[in-house]
Order: C-alpha cells, then structure tokens, then sequence
C-alpha cells in the first residue's frame, strides 16, 4: 500500500507479485541451482521436472498474449553469441559454488543465509560491471536474435519442454522422477506470478537489471561518472538511474522475493542460520563467484530467470542455448565445491 501511494497502483501491485515469488519459493521449496545439483549428483529430477512444467504453463498463456498485445507487451529475447554462451557457462560454475542462481541468491540472503547475504552485493557489482563492458562482449560476435512465436511457436516451445524432461526421466535414479506435491502448487503458483508479472509490467520476470542498477546508483552516489559505458549512458538507464528504485520493475520484484524469505523464515520460527564453518578460501570464492554471477548473467543477458524461465516461456532460442550451456556450466560447478572447500558446511 505504501508503494502504491508512493509510485502508483501498478508498482504496488508489482511489490505483491514479488512477495508472491519470494513466499513460494522459500515456503515451499523451489528454485533453480538446488534442483540441477540434485539432477547431476543424484539423478534426481522432480525440480528440474517442476521448472519445466512452470515454464510450460507460461509459455501457454504468454505466447497468445504476446501475438494479441505487440505494442504492450515485450518477450524476454536476446540474440545468441559467444560472450552470451561464455556467460551461461561461468554462471552455471558460480551458481553451484554459492548454491544460489539469482532468485536463488536473493531467497537465500532474505532468509538469513550467511552464503547467500555475503555473494548478493557482490552479484549487484558483477551485474553493474557486466553492463559497462556489455558491448565489448557483444562485439566479439552475435547471432541474430531468433524468437519462436505463434501457434507454431508454442509447439516447438511445448516440445522441447517435453524432449528435456523426458531425457531426466529417462536418466533419472529408479523411483526418483515422480513430482512431490509441494513442487506442483510451486510450479503453478510460479507461473501464476510469472503472468501477472508479465502483463502489470508488460516485460517478463527478471532478476540481473535490477541488482545492476542498484549498484550503479550506488557508484553514482558515491561520484562515479557513468557516461564512458554505452549501457549506462543510454537514455532509458539514464532514466532509471535519476527515479526511484520504486518505479523500478525488476528492483520492486528483487525486493519482493527478499522480503517473501524474510516473511516465510520468520514464519517459520526466525533467522536461525548459523554461521557456517568454512574455511577462508571458501569465503574468498564465495565473493568471487557472487561477483562473477552478476557479471556472467549480464554478458548472458539474464540468469536462470530471466535467461532460462523467461527466456524460453516467451519464445527465445538464447533461453535454450543458454539452459546448455549453463546446466554443463553447473556440472563442473559442482565437481569444484569439494576442492574448494565448500563441503564443509556445519
């Protein structure tokens, strides 16, 4: 309500569909980094199941509204070149080292995990840094950006939904691909939310945007002159950087998701995380891959968010192209964490 005051009904309402996100995925479970690790550790593939069919069950009301509303309305769509491959891949890695991707990592700092608050403001800085280099990245090559659309469309869409989750039940363990409850309401209530994001905002969810321009105004504040990066000097951004994070779409749902962990924890009984005994290096890579997080998932324009889920659900070849690249990016993360000293969690 104080935002709707503040900035206007559809911000309000904006704040509602975040703190819809961050109660779902924390009360009941569901996210993106944990679900792949379980997939590659255990073949265990009930989450990855569920974030299929939510993805699903977007893309069928998101296809049709985005043929019948062009002007209005805008697809997560992105064109698919080698820093955008490169990045997947680096964010796959990093996701595994903090268990976090960057809904994840916004859950896991708004519910008291000390992993998770220390690697969320460095994936705000990797994210402003990403964009200020975005267009170096770019001009090492791009392809044009491909979107499905139509019925067409949603079929192709449907079907590779399909084929995928088809392969993890076929890899998966014995008795290991059947879909819990839980995982069901998360998955619809999900793409629930994921709709109403997409017609409030007329874009879809997303996450990286939002924690970059919270540390460009940040820089800014502290005297930075942003005008040397083309991203940030762009009149849309400039915008942003002058108004309220409270009319921003993206910063109002982040806040949103860290304020429905905080919620569901205190719910719950409070913020009861101790803090993990690891040892330095363990910390030290903690920041590194927060930073590298944000900086991977801007080259790849957007993180298991808004790369993948919206990416995909809304007709992008780059949602698929980056699922690849960054799931083999998550096998490797997860072989590295016991080197690294990231097992050795209390």
């Amino acid at each position: 309500m104080a935002v709707a005051l503040a900035a206007g009904a559809r911000f309000g309402a904006l704040l509602l569909v975040g703190l819809g996100f961050g109660i779902t995925l924390e009360g009941l479970r569901f996210g993106f980094a944990g679900p792949w690790r379980a997939m590659i550790v255990r073949r265990e593939p009930a989450g990855l199941l569920a974030q299929l069919v939510s993805i699903g069950l977007v893309a069928v009301v998101a296809f049709p509204l985005l043929a019948a509303n062009t002007s209005e309305l805008t697809g997560a769509h992105a064109p698919v070149g080698v820093a955008m491959i490169g990045g997947a891949f680096v964010f796959g890695i990093c996701m595994q080292l903090v268990l976090g991707c960057g809904s994840g990592t916004l859950i896991n700092a708004g519910s008291g995990n000390p992993v998770g608050a220390v690697a969320l403001p460095f994936f705000a800085i990797g994210s402003f840094a990403g964009a200020y280099h975005i267009d170096w990245w770019i001009g090492l090559g791009t392809a044009p950006v491909v979107a499905f659309s139509g019925t067409s469309g949603l079929a192709i869409t449907l079907l590779g939904l399909a084929a995928v989750a088809g392969m993890a039940i076929w890899l998966a363990a014995p008795g290991a691909a059947r879909i819990p409850r839980r995982l069901w309401l998360a998955a619809i209530f999900v793409a629930l939310f994921a709709v109403g994001n997409l017609v409030i905002s007329g874009q879809p969810w997303g996450v990286v945007y939002g924690l970059g321009l919270w540390a460009a105004k940040g820089a800014q504040a502290l005297g930075a002159d942003l005008s040397a990066s083309a991203f940030w000097a762009a009149p849309t951004n400039v915008e942003r950087l002058g108004q309220s994070i409270l009319t921003d779409v993206t910063s109002l749902t982040n806040l949103g998701l860290i304020g429905g962990a905080l919620l569901v924890s205190l719910w719950r009984g409070g913020l009861s995380a101790g803090l993990p005994r690891l040892p330095a290096l363990a910390w030290g890579v903690t920041i590194v891959a927060g930073f590298l997080l944000g900086y991977s998932s801007r080259l790849a324009f957007g993180c298991n968010v808004g790369a993948f889920f919206s990416g995909v659900s809304t007709g992008s070849l780059h949602g698929w192209v980056w699922f690849v690249a960054a799931f083999a990016g998550s096998y490797w993360g997860v072989r590295m964490r016991p080197a690294l000293g990231l097992e050795a969690r209390a």
